[in-house]
């Protein structure tokens, strides 16, 4: 098992989960977040006065799945967060030791 995550721009979480729920994927958890990258943030005016906003808004969108589907999962969130623009975000891949159902008990992958 392996766990995704995944930062997006946030106006892409729709087409980005309609994409994994076509895989089969069954759930998954977002977050809103902030941060920066090479972007270092962007400039905005407000009432006339330019300033600097060094954290961008992002969602950090975090999905546990069978080894064998991450390669399928990987692609479809490139595909349907790419905007070709920079900022389009990141993807993260990290190995999942053990998953356990708290409601049922069940380990592993009948957990997901």
């Amino acid at each position: 098992m392996k766990k995704i995550e995944a930062v997006i721009k946030p106006f892409k979480l729709d087409d980005v989960k309609d994409g994994l729920s076509g895989l089969g994927v069954q759930g998954l958890t977002v977050s809103e977040v902030k941060g920066f990258g090479r972007q270092r943030g962007h400039r905005e005016i407000y009432r006339g006065a330019e300033y600097q906003v060094d954290f961008v808004s992002k969602i950090k969108i975090e999905v546990v799945v069978a080894s064998d589907l991450v390669p399928d999962a990987v692609e479809v969130i490139k595909e349907k967060a790419w905007t070709g623009q920079i900022g389009d975000g990141k993807i993260f891949i990290f190995p999942v030791e053990e998953v356990i159902r708290i409601r049922t008990g069940e380990i592993g992958e009948e957990a997901i």
